[in-house]
C-alpha cells in the first residue's frame, strides 16, 4: 500500500492517511442528507425525483468516483454531488413546471450528462484549460460568491425564515396604467410559531457554536445534533417513524434510476442555456477546488508535476459528470472540504479511497439519513452559503473594471433566482468595460478572445431565447 500510493516519497503513512480520509468524509457527508432533499423538491417529489434512489445515487457517486479519484490520480480529493448546481438543477424544473416547456427530472439529469460529454471533450482537447485562463479571477470569485448567496437563499426558503409573497401596490399610477395591476414581491420573515423554523434556528446556531469551537465536521455534527433535539422535541419538529420499506437497511440497487434519460424530452425542450450553465459553474468550481487543494499538498511546488495531477483530475472530475448523472444524480464534483482531509495529513489517493469506501457503507445508513429532517439541512445550507462567501475577500473592489462585472454576478445570481443570469451579466459586462479601459487608456486589461466569444453567445441567448431561457 505504501508503494502503491507513493506514501514515504510523500512524507505521509497509512494511519495519517486513513485518518484524513474519515475527517474529509465527516466534513461533507451532510451531503447524503442534502442532496435527497434538494433534488426531491424541496418536498416530496415535487421534482419528478425520489428521496431514496438520489440517496443511492448520492452515495455511489461520491464512493465511486472518490475512489477513482485516488486510484487513478493519487490525488486527496473528494468528490460527490456539488452544492449549488444541484439547487439549480431542481431550480430549472420547479421554474419551468408552469411553462409551455415543462423540465422534468430524467431531462435535467440529460442535460447534466451532455454537460459531462462536454467537459470530457473539453479536457482531452486541453481547450478547458484555455477556458480557466481567459476569465479573470475576480469574475471566478464572484461566480462563488453568487453561489454562496443563492444558496443560502435557497436554504432560508426551506427552512421558513424567509418567506415569498406577491403584494398589490397600494399606490397605483394614474393614467394610462390604471387598467395594469402593479405588484411587487416582497420578502417576509417566516413565523417563529413554526416548528420547522424553530428547529432550523436550532441548527444554525448548533452548527455555528460548533464551527466557532473549530469541531471538525461542525456541519454533519450539527445536522445529526438537530436532528435529534427535533425528535425529542416531538413529531411536530422530526416524524419519528422510520419506514424500511422505503428506506431499507440493506441497500436495494434496484431502486436505483440508472440511466434515467429523456433525449426527445431534450430535444424538444431546448435545454442549451441550463447545459451550458452546468458547464460553465463546473469548470471554475473544479478549478478552483483542484488547483487549491493541490496548492495545500505541495504538489505545485513542481509546476509541471502539478499541472499533470491537476489535468488527470480534471478528467476524472468530467467523467464523475457523467457517471453521476447515469446513477440519477446532479453533478458529481470535486469538492473543497478536501482541505480538511489535507489539514489533517492526507497527500496521497489513499485519502480519498477511505472516504470513497466510508461513502460506500453509507448505503447501509439510509432509514438514519431518511430521519433528518428539512430544517436541519436547510439549516447546513445557510451555513454553506457563508463558507462560499468568503471568497468575496480575494475581489478587488477598488478596481471597477473588476468591480462592477463581479458585483453584478454576485446580485443577480440570487436575486433573479438563476446561476446563469449572474454569470452572463458579468462575462458581458467585463469585456464592454475592460475593453473601454483599454481604448481610453484607463489601464490595460486582458480580454482573450474566448471572452469575446463568450459575450456574443450571451447577446443571441437573451435576444433569442430571454432570460429564463
Amino acid at each position: 500500500m505504501e508503494r502503491f500510493f507513493k506514501l514515504k516519497e510523500l512524507g505521509s503513512n497509512v494511519r495519517t492517511e486513513i485518518m484524513a480520509g474519515i475527517t474529509t468524509f465527516m466534513t461533507m457527508a451532510y451531503i447524503l442528507s442534502v442532496n435527497p432533499n434538494t433534488l426531491t423538491a424541496f418536498g416530496s417529489g415535487a421534482t419528478g425525483g425520489e428521496w431514496y434512489p438520489v440517496f443511492l445515487a448520492t452515495a455511489l457517486a461520491a464512493g465511486i468516483f472518490t475512489i477513482a479519484m485516488g486510484l487513478f490520480v493519487n490525488f486527496p480529493v473528494a468528490l460527490a454531488p456539488g452544492m449549488g448546481l444541484n439547487a439549480y438543477f431542481a431550480s430549472v424544473i420547479l421554474s419551468s413546471s408552469a411553462t409551455g416547456h415543462p423540465v422534468t427530472f430524467e431531462i435535467a439529469l440529460t442535460a447534466v450528462f451532455i454537460s459531462g460529454l462536454i467537459f470530457i471533450l473539453l479536457t482531452v482537447t486541453h481547450i478547458r484549460q484555455m477556458l480557466l485562463v481567459a476569465v479573470p479571477d475576480g469574475l471566478k470569485h464572484a461566480i462563488t460568491v453568487g453561489i454562496g448567496l443563492f444558496i443560502t437563499i435557497i436554504g432560508l426558503k426551506n427552512s421558513g425564515l424567509l418567506t415569498v409573497g406577491v403584494e398589490a401596490l397600494n399606490d397605483i399610477p394614474k393614467g394610462k396604467f390604471t387598467d395594469v395591476a402593479f405588484f411587487e414581491t416582497i420578502f417576509h420573515m417566516g413565523s417563529l410559531d413554526n416548528p420547522g423554523v424553530q428547529l432550523a434556528l436550532i441548527g444554525l446556531f448548533l452548527i455555528g457554536v460548533l464551527m466557532v469551537l473549530r469541531v471538525k465536521g461542525a456541519i454533519l455534527f450539527g445536522i445529526l445534533g438537530t436532528t435529534l433535539i427535533g425528535m425529542l422535541l416531538g413529531s411536530n419538529y422530526v416524524p419519528t417513524t422510520i419506514n424500511t420499506a422505503d428506506t431499507p437497511w440493506i441497500p436495494n440497487l434496484s431502486e436505483l434510476q440508472f440511466m434515467n434519460f429523456d433525449w426527445e424530452g431534450v430535444l424538444s425542450t431546448g435545454l442549451i442555456s441550463i447545459v451550458a450553465t452546468f458547464t460553465f459553474v463546473e469548470l471554475f468550481d473544479t478549478f478552483g477546488t483542484l488547483v487549491g487543494t493541490a496548492n495545500r499538498t505541495g504538489v505545485m511546488k513542481d509546476e509541471q508535476k502539478g499541472k499533470k495531477i491537476v489535468g488527470k483530475a480534471m478528467l476524472v472530475d468530467a467523467v464523475a459528470v457523467t457517471g453521476g448523472a447515469m446513477l440519477g444524480t446532479s453533478t458529481t464534483t470535486a469538492y473543497i472540504e478536501s482541505a480538511a482531509g489535507v489539514a489533517a495529513g492526507g497527500r496521497s489517493g489513499l485519502t480519498s479511497v477511505t472516504t470513497g469506501v466510508l461513502f460506500l457503507l453509507a448505503l447501509f445508513l439510509a432509514p438514519i439519513v431518511a430521519l433528518i429532517p428539512g430544517s436541519a439541512t436547510a439549516a447546513a445550507l445557510i451555513i454553506v452559503g457563508l463558507l462560499m462567501m468568503q471568497a468575496v475577500k480575494a475581489i478587488d473592489f477598488e478596481d471597477y473594471t473588476i468591480a462592477i462585472p463581479a458585483f453584478l454576478t454576485i446580485v443577480f445570481m440570487p436575486f433573479t433566482y438563476n446561476i446563469a443570469n449572474g454569470i452572463s451579466l458579468g462575462i458581458f459586462s467585463y469585456v464592454i468595460l475592460a475593453t473601454a479601459a483599454n481604448v481610453f487608456g484607463k489601464g490595460k486589461y486582458k480580454v482573450h478572445w474566448l471572452m469575446w466569444l463568450l459575450a456574443i453567445l450571451i447577446v443571441l441567448r437573451y435576444a433569442f431565447i430571454g432570460s429564463q431561457g
